[in-house]
């Protein structure tokens, strides 16, 4: 499919405990996740419009292929991670896009992470039910 001969613009993309790879090639708009296309991969529309947010903002929407490895987390999360990744991508593009990008809040990685389980504790904050007697 692709080969490394391409020249392409790469952006690391993470959400939550999802990581994404992400290639831009000059194409005509495909978008191929995990060596499947973007709509096999995503059922729901609005995951889709997550992916191609960065190019609605900068306005390049069809000029670049994407091809994304994902890893970790759910869907919605890997959505998120690919966006960042294609932010993050878009910046080696063109340089111009960063106050475009930053306006519209692409460029920051999603902090929000699941909190670890605490000893004494049924979960991070659950606890046994109390009772008096």
């Amino acid at each position: 499919m692709y080969t490394s001969a391409k020249p392409y613009f790469y952006g690391t993309g993470r959400r939550k405990s999802s990581v994404a790879r992400v290639r831009l090639y000059p194409g005509s708009g495909n978008i191929t996740i995990n060596g499947r296309n973007i709509d096999e991969y995503f059922g729901l529309e609005t995951l889709k419009l997550i992916v191609n947010q960065p190019f609605g903002v900068t306005d390049t929407l069809g000029k670049f292929d994407i091809v994304a490895n994902v890893t970790g987390g759910g869907i919605s999360g890997q959505a998120g991670a690919i966006r960042h990744g294609v932010a993050r991508a878009l910046l080696l593009v063109d340089e111009n896009y960063r106050p475009l990008l930053k306006k519209a809040g692409l460029l920051t990685r999603d902090p929000r992470m699941k909190e670890r389980k605490k000893y004494g504790l049924k979960a991070a904050r659950r606890a046994s039910q109390f009772s008096k007697r």
